[in-house]
């Protein structure tokens, strides 16, 4: 393992943030506590209480997750496609470093900055509502399983996008309404028997409910069944790259 060439690739990665502290943190943290102002306002007075939990602290691990979501594929996703735009990324690939120390360095970068923003925003929250977390050890599982497996996808992304308008179209045409639709601002037992059903064939449900259960102990689908969902996403994730990586989709021209 080679491990300056990740470290290289990995600090330069997360020096983009700094450069970009505007766009990376600040406006993310910025959309969310508006979130707050919004939805804790004006739905939390006609929904005092949801599962016994306020309805201003109950949204706070879904609007968590939309943030971790959206930024895990948008920093991973440009992260190597902006190597590609450039030219560059053949250099990359020429030089002694291996796939795996490749996708480890642009993936834990982008993770490592969505698990910031996490805490960021969970930090923003505890100024609007009162927090508590049962299940620490859990909340940070979910937080670190669900940034890498995103970032992953978004890596994937990445090299899929032949344009900068493409690197957008998933996040913002698949997995933005997923999340919304995914139990992030109410719980899907407050559905109809009907689309209960169809909520369980979103994936974005099960990330959300097991993020749920490590703050208050509630969930709409079993917390077992969620970590399994999460680590078969993760898996999928994995084998999709090393894929890319084995038949130079998208790399070799």
């Amino acid at each position: 393992m080679n491990v300056h060439a990740i470290r290289s690739i990995y600090r330069f990665e997360m020096a983009r943030t700094r450069r970009t502290l505007m766009q990376s943190i600040i406006a993310p943290v910025i959309s969310t506590s508006l979130y707050f102002v919004v939805f804790g306002a004006a739905i939390g007075s006609r929904i005092p209480h949801v599962e016994g939990i306020s309805y201003g602290a109950f949204i706070v691990p879904g609007l968590v997750m939309l943030s971790l979501l959206t930024q895990s594929l948008s920093n991973a996703s440009f992260g190597i496609y902006f190597p590609k735009f450039t030219g560059t990324i053949y250099e990359l690939l020429s030089a002694p470093v291996s796939y795996v120390e490749i996708v480890v360095s642009y993936v834990g970068a982008a993770a490592t900055k969505s698990i910031v923003l996490g805490l960021i925003i969970l930090a923003t929250a505890g100024l609007f509502v009162p927090l508590r977390i049962e299940h620490p050890f859990w909340m940070i599982a979910f937080l670190v399983l669900t940034s890498v497996t995103f970032s992953l996808f978004g890596f994937i992304i990445g090299i899929w996008a032949d344009g900068f308008e493409q690197l957008q179209l998933i996040p913002l045409l698949i997995i933005t309404p997923l999340t919304f639709l995914g139990g992030s601002f109410y719980s899907i037992d407050m559905l109809p028997p009907f689309w209960q059903n169809v909520s369980l064939f979103n994936p974005v449900v099960y990330l959300i409910s097991g993020f749920r259960w490590s703050f208050y102990g509630i969930a709409d689908v079993s917390v077992g069944i969620s970590l399994a969902m999460t680590l078969v996403f993760l898996g999928v994730s994995v084998a999709v790259v090393a894929w890319i990586f084995k038949t130079g989709y998208r790399l070799k021209r």
